[in-house]
């Protein structure tokens, strides 16, 4: 007898995920410029309340929603399906949900730091971490190109990494 094969993930529309690149983009785009114009001299409860921080906190939910509960659950997918998904024809592509969800994984730890260390008054690190939340958007967004999709990759045939039967879709 041999031991069950772990069922194969149900693919999931690649237009979803770069939707959700794209309102990322625009969000930590935003993050990012008011983050630019505004001096962080504030106390920490003005910082709480700055429109950086605010901006990059919604893109934060979004990443943490769908590291906890899976691709299918983040709200600018979610939106995608539910409103988008349905005018638009049968889709041409379809891909692994594994990557997008550890791709999601890294933004929500690059946000994480990025709130952090601009709650504890640290120049910058909003910034920072907002610019490589833009630069990695972008080019899911625009170009098609998930660069934490090909860090998975790259770690899972270098087996750093198992992949695991993924979160509902």
């Amino acid at each position: 007898m041999t031991a069950a094969q772990p069922q194969a993930p149900r693919p999931i529309d690649t237009r979803g995920p770069r939707f959700s690149a794209g309102v990322t983009f625009v969000l930590a785009l935003a993050a990012l410029l008011t983050g630019l114009l505004v001096p962080i001299e504030r106390s920490w409860w003005l910082r709480v309340l700055s429109p950086e921080f605010l901006l990059l906190l919604v893109a934060w939910l979004n990443f943490a929603i769908g590291t906890v509960w899976g691709v299918g659950a983040n709200p600018f997918g979610a939106f995608f399906r539910a409103v988008i998904r349905p005018r638009l024809r049968k889709p041409a592509e379809t891909e692994d949900p594994r990557p997008p969800h550890f791709a999601l994984g890294v933004g929500f730890a690059l946000s994480t730091i990025g709130l952090v260390l601009h709650l504890i008054g640290v120049p910058w690190g909003l910034v920072v971490a907002a610019a490589l939340i833009v630069v990695a958007s972008f080019l899911n967004a625009f170009v098609g190109y998930c660069l934490g999709c090909q860090v998975y990759l790259l770690l899972a045939r270098s087996g750093v990494i198992r992949p695991r039967p993924p979160l509902a879709t």
